[in-house]
């Protein structure tokens, strides 16, 4: 089939919009004076979800392509490659939420938790409360993945390798254009942009899961959300993605809308109307514990009981 045919026009058209959008801010920085930063760090958010969008195999059957469209790193922190390897993992959904198998699990193992030293203790359950998600969460995630980066790469992984080396490559032309064309510091992009960014994907994430002994009931559906759902592209309806990870952002909310008591049914009423009551119910008070709450046998780094 021809590339016109099989192509989704309206993904390709959001990557070059999110783009131009970007590049035009950048260039603005100047005249938007502090506009810049929310406007900023909103399309960055945007930029995320799309990259999101890519690795699920859109909007091409190519996937060279599809890399080659979100090549460079407008969020800064995470290779496109890394994201990719790990997110398609953690759509093991027997294994979701599991803290070993999980690469996106928020939950800890109990032994690990048991070992946590006081202060550690505090700050993760600080961030199993929506407030604290928001505020330190980037930093904890950045810190926890940084260093199991590192690993990989001390072990001689060449596929970890090749995934920064790609990011490194995308990230300096972004570096550039933001410091000498836009004539924004390097430092005011990370703390004003790309933190606030993935600050905002955290809001995503919060409640995107909840250990559950059934699969289908571990995935959430965020109902009410206009702005929040083109933002998250649409993952407030995170079940429907998960049981059908191949559909385009644009045709989840009529598959929802189709089968809404269904999909209820299904996730066996793991639902917030709105990312308000989310908020409301969860600002100041723990979603959850930090340790998963089924306890599960320890196991090694390489994830076999031990």
């Amino acid at each position: 089939m021809s590339f016109a045919r099989t192509c989704e026009w309206p993904t390709l058209a959001l990557i070059v919009g999110v783009s131009a959008a970007w590049v035009g801010l950048v260039l603005s920085y100047t005249e938007l004076g502090w506009w810049f930063f929310p406007l900023a760090a909103l399309t960055v958010t945007l930029s995320s979800s799309v990259q999101h969008e890519v690795l699920h195999g859109h909007p091409t059957r190519n996937p060279a392509l599809n890399e080659a469209l979100v090549y460079f790193p407008l969020g800064l922190f995470i290779p496109y490659r890394r994201f990719k390897s790990l997110h398609l993992r953690h759509h093991n959904n027997d294994r979701l939420t599991d803290p070993y198998d999980d690469p996106e699990s928020f939950y800890l193992d109990w032994g690990t938790w048991e070992r946590l030293p006081v202060p550690l203790k505090v700050i993760m359950n600080m961030n199993n409360t929506l407030l604290g998600r928001l505020v330190i969460g980037p930093g904890v995630s950045l810190i926890g993945f940084y260093g199991a980066e590192l690993a990989h790469i001390r072990d001689g992984d060449r596929a970890v390798m090749r995934s920064w080396l790609h990011h490194v490559a995308g990230l300096v032309p972004v570096v550039l254009f933001v410091s000498y064309l836009g004539g924004i510091p390097v430092w005011a992009y990370v703390l004003g942009v790309a933190y606030p960014a993935m600050s905002l994907l955290m809001l995503r994430t919060f409640a995107e899961h909840r250990a559950h002994e059934d699969a289908e009931a571990r995935s959430v559906i965020v109902e009410f959300c206009p702005v929040f759902s083109f933002l998250f592209l649409n993952n407030n309806l995170h079940v429907v993605h998960h049981a059908l990870p191949r559909a385009p952002w644009y045709m989840l909310p009529g598959i929802y809308r189709q089968a809404r008591n269904d999909w209820q049914e299904r996730n066996q009423g793991y639902v917030y109307s709105s990312y308000l009551q989310l908020g409301l119910r969860h600002f100041l008070k723990k979603k959850e514990p930090v340790a998963h709450p089924n306890r599960l046998p320890r196991r090694t780094r390489k994830g076999q009981t031990a």
